[in-house]
């Protein structure tokens, strides 16, 4: 609460609240007592509570969206005053879009569980508004804080449903692309000024400066971490305040900046600014003429392009999902279609646009739940067609590839381990049944198994025994890094899997809306890549009984094993993966090694770990691999803890800190050390940091420089990393090295793990392929076996399991919390999977388990101002009318809000039993999905009937009023056969008379 009020009040005047009902925005200002006060769940202004509190110290207390926009448009408003106040309206339009946005579509929860969906009256926000990042650069950015404590419609105060604003941020993120790139008050103001957006949404005539200076910014974060350090050592126990904070931001500006003031004022800091960007490019502060913007014509737009564009880009983001995606994925996608189509329009004339995109979409979609019609928007119901064909493509090759065989002889295996192994190094039960599952004629087979099980060595054997009886063992892997290492501890050579696909006329490319697409070139044919005429496969050549062995199988995507599948039915060979399915997943869509293990007629699980020094820390980390429930992650995060390797961190500078004397500590010894880390600017944030201190202790000198990709500082001595297969220099995607030379036309690299094994690359290749790799997330580090390892906070399952076996001596995982307990708890979420998604009843099954823990709309209602009806038959007046009772009107009603409610219950239910078998499938005589199941069909065909009942009603009720409008007609001309009748009522004069 400290810091937060400390960050926010920057003056005597306060922050910004935003208050939104209705969709109506006011504002006030909140001191810092207030602020206090509302961060902490009460009424600024006098303190009452709202709603109940919660004391627990992981509860929610406010939620951080930050409006952040291109670097180029700072530095646009800092040079130009007149730019400067046309960016500060653009980012009020998006604030206010965002508010409106938040408090139509957020939630409260209600009811036992919160089953119930509670629309929101009320929503309130702080803005705090900065000119600047932490390193003092240019950054131009907003924070919206919304409070978690909302205003149902029902009156109630109660908290956000956190889950669905988290969900909802893609759509906000897509808004604010929107605004950036299609608002016709700013992009007619840049043209005044003679600026242009570029297709990456950058002012053009200014990106070219974002990096220098962001590059100072690097400079600055480094020191400031070296700062910190210094400061905790001489404070042990302490956290520093905002103020020493803020004293050490300004002590990193100056030690980056020679001869510049420590304290500056604004003038000062815009002067510093503008002189930097002087001498990045002299021209940058000349006034530019203005030019005339062409934007797209909105009434030319290909909407199914940009609705493809849209489905493309939700399926992307949903690989984590086994595919899925929500409607609130498709309205962000189809925003961002838009927002990068060149259109220039206000925003409520976009609406409609995107309507019309989304709706198109969606045809594009498979809805996995088409019963649910009243589901949230936010839950992950649909799959793009492509992929759902794909699965289903995959699934009936795989199918038509199953064939069972039989092993080799246990005493053949053996004799050839006694060949090729050396003599202390003896296969164990498990992995001579692999040897002889692959040697055999079953035409599936699938080997998983842990990190360190000894799949290679297993291998070498089968391979030995394969070449016996005159057939080939051909070794890919998904990466041509993966196939090196693979090669080499198998002393044969390997390839990537896309190469073997490539030489059988497999060729991927992505079509204009982004898809990745494969087609295949038939012999004979003329080859689009090469120009060439293609004469079928020459490198792997496969015949019959041949084996095509994929190790690292767990990292294969659809398309390639689709591929794969197809080229092994044309060549007779089998396939074996090889690999575990629970480590990195592939960049695409997962479930390929699970599609083919669910059909196999050969499957071996190794369970032995031959990786690590401590047996007993060998077995704890196959507990680690696939924990059954969160007690078991737990009690398997309890044994860390004990062991000393849950190391309790305060907050994601200081879990830096760690990592960087980690990597110093053990290198000091000559040991290598794995950091892992959860995203890829965390990782580049610690490889510069540990780069800089290498120079600041004269371990690497600034003599030669090379730049490596976004701009970042390559040194002779660095850790790098090649991030592109290159045939001439010979170096793979992901590989590491040393840099050992640096010339003016190219660098030298030595593999971190061979000496003798010597690349150059050119200085090109560098700029566009080549960063940083002293730290790196899972995807980086997967393969690789080092002394120690240590794992940052944030992982997922894959990341925690996979850093965690990397070191032979020593793996530690780091938490950010404020106990040891909470610490633990962390640590156990990391761990839970969610249950693998490899068939389309999968992904049904889970989308039913999400939409079990969501919140639904109340069961619908009818009118409640009707007359009751009576019992009784109309008259003959009404003969022949269709006559539905009140009374069975309501009867109906109350079914369907009871079964509604009890349909609740059994998904609460559903939910919570699967989080006990988390990581595991449902068996398929689960009798609470049977039960679901079975009152779902009646309640659908209820739904259905309701209608008519409710119009046959109303016919009935409309039947009965014009019978006795008629008996009243009737009465009247017997009275006055001149008094006038309407069928609205009696006219004035009747009623006179």
């Amino acid at each position: 609460m400290d810091a937060l009020a400390g960050y926010g009040v920057d003056d005597a005047m306060g922050v910004t609240r935003f208050t939104v009902e209705a969709g109506a925005i006011r504002t006030d200002m909140l001191d810092e007592v207030g602020l206090r006060r509302w961060v902490d769940g009460c009424d600024p202004v006098t303190g009452e509570r709202r709603g109940r509190d919660l004391p627990s110290a992981d509860a929610d207390l406010i939620l951080d969206g930050t409006i952040n926009a291109p670097k180029s448009y700072s530095i646009a408003a800092l040079i130009n005053p007149d730019l400067a106040a046309e960016f500060e309206a653009l980012q009020d339009r998006l604030r206010d879009r965002i508010l409106t946005t938040w408090q139509r579509e957020l939630n409260a929860r209600r009811g036992a569980g919160g089953r119930i969906r509670e629309p929101l009256h009320r929503i309130e926000v702080v803005e705090l508004q900065h000119r600047r990042s932490r390193a003092l650069d240019p950054h131009i950015h907003r924070h919206l804080w919304l409070n978690v404590k909302v205003l149902g419609q029902d009156g109630k105060w109660s908290n956000v449903d956190s889950r669905v604003a988290m969900k909802l941020h893609t759509l906000i993120n897509a808004e604010g692309e929107l605004a950036a790139r299609t608002d016709p008050e700013w992009v007619h103001a840049l043209a005044r000024h003679g600026y242009t957006l570029n297709a990456d949404g950058e002012i053009g005539e200014l990106a070219h400066a974002v990096r220098p200076l962001s590059r100072r910014s690097t400079q600055i974060e480094a020191n400031r971490a070296t700062l910190l350090a210094a400061w905790r050592r001489d404070h042990p126990g302490q956290q520093p305040s905002p103020d020493q904070l803020h004293q050490l931001d300004r002590l990193a500006w100056a030690k980056a900046r020679p001869n510049k003031p420590r304290d500056i004022d604004e003038t000062s800091w815009e002067r510093l600014i503008t002189d930097e960007l002087h001498a990045i490019d002299p021209t940058l502060t000349h006034s530019r003429p203005g030019v005339t913007p062409h934007p797209f014509p909105l009434e030319e737009l290909d909407l199914d392009l940009l609705a493809a564009r849209a489905t493309v880009e939700a399926d992307t983001r949903a690989t984590a999902c086994g595919g899925r995606f929500s409607m609130v994925d498709l309205r962000a996608g189809a925003t961002r279609a838009l927002a990068a189509s060149g259109v220039v329009a206000a925003r409520a004339a976009l609406q409609q646009t995107i309507d019309q995109i989304t709706r198109r979409a969606q045809q594009m979609t498979v809805d996995l739940l088409p019963e649910e019609a009243r589901r949230p928007t936010h839950v992950k119901a649909y799959m793009a067609a492509d992929t759902a064909a794909l699965k289903l493509e995959l699934a009936a090759r795989l199918d038509a590839l199953t064939c069972a065989g039989v092993p080799v002889e246990e005493a053949e295996i053996a004799d050839a381990a006694d060949g090729v192994l050396r003599k202390d190094v003896e296969l164990d039960q498990l992995q001579v049944g692999a040897a002889a599952a692959i040697a055999g004629t079953d035409r599936l087979v699938s080997i998983t198994g842990p990190a360190g099980a000894g799949k290679t060595t297993m291998l070498r054997v089968a391979r030995s025994v394969l070449a016996r009886h005159g057939r080939r063992m051909v070794v890919v892997a998904p990466t041509k890094k993966a196939a090196s290492v693979a090669g080499r501890e198998l002393g044969t050579t390997a390839s990537s899997l896309h190469a073997l696909l490539a030489d059988y006329g497999y060729r991927w490319s992505r079509d204009a809306a982004g898809a990745e697409t494969w087609t295949r070139v038939a012999a004979g044919d003329l080859d689009p890549t090469t120009g060439y005429v293609y004469e079928g496969p020459r490198r792997f050549p496969l015949a019959a009984g041949d084996r095509v062995v994929v190790d690292e199988a767990g990292m294969v995507d659809l398309h390639t094993a689709n591929a794969l599948t197809t080229v092994a039915a044309d060549t007779g060979a089998g396939i074996v993966m090889v690999g575990d399915q629970l480590q990195a997943r592939p960049v695409g869509h997962s479930g390929a090694m699970a599609a083919l293990t669910r059909r196999a007629t050969a499957v071996v699980e190794l369970t032995a770990v031959h990786r690590f020094r401590d047996p007993d820390y060998a077995a704890l980390t196959l507990r680690m691999r696939e924990p059954a429930s969160k007690e078991a992650a737990l009690t398997v995060a309890a044994e860390l803890d004990q062991r000393g390797l849950i190391h309790r961190v305060a907050d994601h500078v200081q879990a830096r800190d760690v990592m960087v004397e980690a990597y110093f500590r053990w290198t000091r010894e000559h040991h290598r050390i794995a950091l892992v880390t959860s995203t890829n600017d965390e990782a580049d944030a610690i490889n510069e940091v540990i780069q800089q201190r290498r120079v600041d202790t004269g371990d690497l000198t600034l003599d030669r420089i090379a730049v490596g990709q976004g701009e970042q500082r390559l040194l002779e001595g660095d850790v790098v990393q090649t991030r592109r297969n290159d045939r001439t220099a010979d170096v793979e995607n992901r590989a590491v090295w040393t840099i050992r030379h640096i010339t003016p036309h190219s660098l030298e690299l030595v593999s971190l793990g061979d000496s003798a094994d010597i690349r150059t690359v050119t200085l090109d290749y560098a700029a566009q392929h080549m960063h940083l790799a002293y730290a790196s997330t899972v995807h980086g580090i997967q393969g690789e076996t080092t002394h120690a390892s240590i794992v940052g906070p944030g992982v997922d399952a894959s990341g925690l399991y996979v850093g965690m076996t990397r070191g032979r001596t020593h793996n530690e995982a780091l938490a950010i919390a404020g106990t040891a307990p909470a610490a633990r708890d962390r640590i156990a979420d990391s761990m839970l999977r969610g249950i693998p998604e490899v068939s389309i009843d999968d992904s049904i099954r889970a989308a039913h388990t999400e939409l079990s823990r969501a919140a639904r709309p109340p069961a619908p209602t009818p009118p409640t101002d009707r007359a009751r009806a009576s019992d009784q038959v109309p008259d003959d007046d009404s003969a022949g009318a269709v006559f539905v009772s009140r009374v069975a009107l309501d009867d109906a009603t109350d079914w369907l809000q009871t079964t509604w409610n009890a349909l609740l219950d059994l998904d609460a239910r559903i939910a919570s039993d699967a989080a006990t078998r988390h990581g595991r499938a449902a068996t398929t005589d689960d009798p609470l999905r049977e039960a679901r199941a079975e009152l779902a069909d009646r309640y659908q065909a209820r739904s259905r009937e309701y209608p008519s009942l409710v119009r046959a009603y109303d016919e009935a009720q409309r039947d009965r009023v014009a019978v006795t409008e008629r008996r009243i007609g009737a009465d009247l001309q017997i009275a006055d056969p001149n008094a006038p009748f309407s069928a609205h009522g009696m006219s004035t004069t009747s009623l006179r008379r």
